[in-house]
């Protein structure tokens, strides 16, 4: 077996990259009207899915699958039930695609073939572990599930929540970067903080003020997904993106500035507290399109920590130092730089599209250089 199958995040993360470099550029050619997307779904729809239930879920997959061995101390899923996983994750890809032909029937068989694999996967590892702290995980891939359902049941002609059912994915997404961030930010920190000496300040402990920025963020996310343009909603939103920036606040990120690999994770976690604070100003004085704030969310905070996490994923579990060499800072750069631009957008009047390509090939540039720069640690030759 190849030996890209011995560890889950190398699959993964190399398949994540790689589509979330090519399927930008595609949406991006259909937005323009220079070439129209194959398959039978709606762009924008397609364009959303992808990003949520392609590219973001490959990523949630590798890291699960990596981090839940040291979990439950069983050992990892490799060899062909890992190939097999990544295989259903690559049909669901195509089957997008080819929709027209196959009928929206079988392409939602083959898509959701993956997430079911893998909420099977993770609860045997659990369960079989007696983890019962990360039962959340499993919810999490439930919702996603739920989330991807809903969109081919409107392909299916029952209902109209594909909308819905891409809102449901974002959330989750964004939820367990509040949640499973909450973790590693901290924790990442005060290891570096506490090598660089021992009178070092370090990140403040969980207490009552991190359960409380989790339970007003889940609120909040919770009732955007089904009231999207409720008052209470947009209330909601920015209490929850002013207690994650309370809750980042004290994490000492300034004083890791001197480590981009570290630094990063602030800067996601710092994204996604911005976002939510946007979206929920932006809906009781609306002075921007809502695109503004949903792109400082995937963009800036999914696109952000995913990048963050593949990168020292990848060099922890191939035995590489942890420390940013100069691709892995440009690879940093060129996210930060995409969700800016996308931002920014808006106010370029005329050159709005220009900057909105330029925004995407930053985004594509960023995740093929991580392809780029980490094949060797991601497809070697010999088990490292």
């Amino acid at each position: 077996m190849c030996t890209v199958f011995n560890a889950a995040f190398r699959p993964f993360f190399f398949a994540a990259s790689l589509w979330s470099a090519l399927a930008v550029p595609a949406w991006l050619l259909t937005y323009a009207g220079a070439a129209p997307l194959p398959g039978g779904i709606a762009p924008y729809v397609w364009h959303m899915h992808e990003m949520v239930f392609g590219f973001a879920f490959a990523t949630v997959a590798g890291f699960l699958l990596t981090a839940i061995p040291n979990w439950t101390g069983r050992l990892p899923l490799r060899g062909a039930p890992l190939a097999v996983l990544a295989g259903l994750w690559l049909a669901g890809r195509v089957a997008l695609l080819m929709s027209a032909q196959l009928g929206p029937l079988a392409t939602a068989a083959i898509d959701l073939a993956f997430p079911a694999a893998l909420i099977a996967v993770v609860a045997r590892e659990l369960v079989a572990g007696r983890n019962w702290r990360n039962l959340p995980m499993l919810v999490a891939l439930g919702l996603l599930f739920m989330g991807n359902l809903l969109v081919h049941l409107q392909q299916l002609g029952i209902g109209y929540a594909a909308l819905l059912g891409n809102r449901l994915g974002l959330a989750t997404l964004l939820m367990l970067i509040a949640l499973v961030g909450g973790r590693i930010v901290p924790s990442f920190t005060r290891n570096w903080l506490a090598k660089r000496g021992p009178g070092a300040r370090l990140p403040a402990p969980a207490g009552r003020l991190d359960a409380a920025a989790l339970v007003l963020t889940l609120a909040a996310l919770a009732t955007w997904v089904a009231l999207p343009d409720g008052a209470a909603t947009h209330w909601l939103l920015l209490g929850g993106g002013l207690a994650l920036a309370a809750r980042l606040s004290r994490w000492r990120g300034l004083a890791t500035f001197g480590e981009p690999l570290v630094f990063i994770l602030h800067a996601g976690y710092a994204w996604l507290a911005f976002g939510l604070a946007l979206a929920g100003l932006n809906g009781l004085a609306p002075l921007m399109p809502r695109s503004v704030a949903l792109h400082a969310l995937t963009i800036g905070a999914i696109g952000t920590m995913t990048l963050a996490v593949m990168t020292r994923a990848t060099l922890g579990h191939s035995g590489r130092p942890l420390t940013a060499d100069r691709a892995t800072l440009a690879i940093y750069l060129l996210v930060s730089c995409a969700a800016l631009l996308r931002l920014a957008a808006p106010w370029f009047g005329g050159a709005y599209l220009g900057v909105t390509l330029a925004a995407g090939a930053a985004w594509s540039a960023a995740f093929l250089l991580f392809a780029v720069a980490y094949r060797r640690l991601l497809w070697p030759a010999r088990v490292l």
